[in-house]
């Protein structure tokens, strides 16, 4: 990974502004995401400075590092172990779909650390004869 990116990633986080939803202090249900203010006298949408800022162009961040990872990585979003084929592990680490299931997910997993590829959203989960010997072991336990 390059250290331009490195950088690049960094002024990303620097000059990211932080968006505060008219309202938000006053009502406890309100989520703290930006929503557009569009009251007729909305102090907020007409842009005085005390009620904070808008986004706008220049709050985005560099070309070359937009979409990235934090962690500088390329996301890759991954369903199958046929997805880890042709992957760069250099430049890029892969997010296992949250529709997989947890038995095709320890066959990624283990394929992924053959590959050394790094995962984003790892879950440690036993597969079923893991589990069998776990709760074999517990019985002889309680005995």
């Amino acid at each position: 990974m390059a250290d331009e990116n490195i950088r690049l990633i960094k002024a990303r986080n620097a000059q990211r502004g932080s968006f505060k939803r008219q309202g938000l202090s006053r009502k406890k249900k309100l989520d703290d995401t930006w929503r557009r203010p569009r009251g007729l006298q909305s102090k907020q949408r007409r842009q005085k400075k005390c009620k904070g800022s808008h986004p706008q162009p220049g709050f985005g961040s560099p070309r070359a590092v937009r979409g990235m990872h934090p962690s500088g990585y390329e996301e890759v979003l991954v369903f199958n172990v046929a997805d880890l084929e042709g992957l760069d592990a250099e430049t890029q680490a892969i997010r296992i779909s949250a529709t997989v299931g947890g038995r095709k997910r320890v066959d990624i997993q283990a394929k992924a650390d053959e590959v050394p590829l790094k995962i984003l959203n790892r879950k440690d989960i036993a597969s079923p004869a893991e589990k069998a010997e776990k709760t074999e072991d517990e019985v002889t336990d309680d005995e």
